[in-house]
């Protein structure tokens, strides 16, 4: 098991020399009393990963690399902000401000965000989504936590894709969410577009404040190239 991911395990891309941007580690996190759209944490370093005061910096993304795996962490937004977890800097679950969302929708934390495809009509181009089966969120302001099985692509020994990658199992706060839900390509946004067998995580760091604590990664299997 890899845990707490602490910042010097992140990095931003192959060519920045500042690796993590504006992200910082503090020992506490809560909603500015000010400005509840902003988050406010102590100076003090510790295992929260933060995005910075505005919540508007560089994603960040594990130096490691990963295939099959299951992964617990926590995270808190402020109002109207929203972020997201990219399994394989590729695969989107989506993370955002919903305590208000009467109906989840494809937009809604925790769904499985779409891919995009812009020839199709304005309104349209968003497909293979996964909408939440309930609104599982939190107020801002609370920890939330995720739990899921994530199982990745799969290639012939040509480096065909033979398999999709799928969310095995998305739990929110003790609720399940999402059940075998396929993806058959990068979603909306992701840091690369090709399908490899592994690949980093990634959290979206541009978007508005948001902070991550507990982050626990299980390898599943060493997920070779070929099956």
């Amino acid at each position: 098991m890899k845990d707490h991911f602490p910042l010097n395990d992140w990095r931003i891309n192959d060519t920045d020399t500042k690796e993590t941007a504006d992200w910082t580690t503090t020992e506490s996190v809560q909603l500015n009393k000010e400005d509840p759209k902003l988050l406010h944490y102590s100076a003090d370093k510790g295992n929260i990963l933060v995005n910075g005061l505005t919540g508007k910096t560089e994603h960040i993304l594990t130096k490691e690399e990963f295939g099959d795996i299951e992964l617990h962490l926590e995270f808190m937004i402020s109002e109207e902000s929203n972020s997201g977890i990219y399994f394989m800097g590729r695969y989107e679950i989506q993370i955002k401000d919903s305590w208000n969302d009467e109906v989840p929708g494809p937009h809604t934390s925790g769904a499985v965000y779409p891919r995009w495809d812009t020839t199709q009509p304005e309104g349209q181009e968003g497909y293979d989504g996964h909408i939440p089966r309930v609104n599982a969120s939190r107020k801002p302001g609370e920890w939330e936590v995720f739990d899921i099985i994530f199982r990745a692509p799969r290639f012939d020994e040509q480096g065909n894709k033979i398999q999709d990658a799928e969310f095995v199992k998305v739990v929110q706060n003790g609720i399940l969410i999402h059940q075998d839900a396929t993806i058959t390509g990068p979603t909306r946004g992701a840091m690369f577009e090709d399908e490899v067998p592994t690949g980093p995580l990634l959290l979206q760091g541009d978007h508005g404040p948001v902070a991550y604590r507990n982050l626990m990664v299980t390898i599943n299997s060493p997920t070779p190239a070929t099956e």
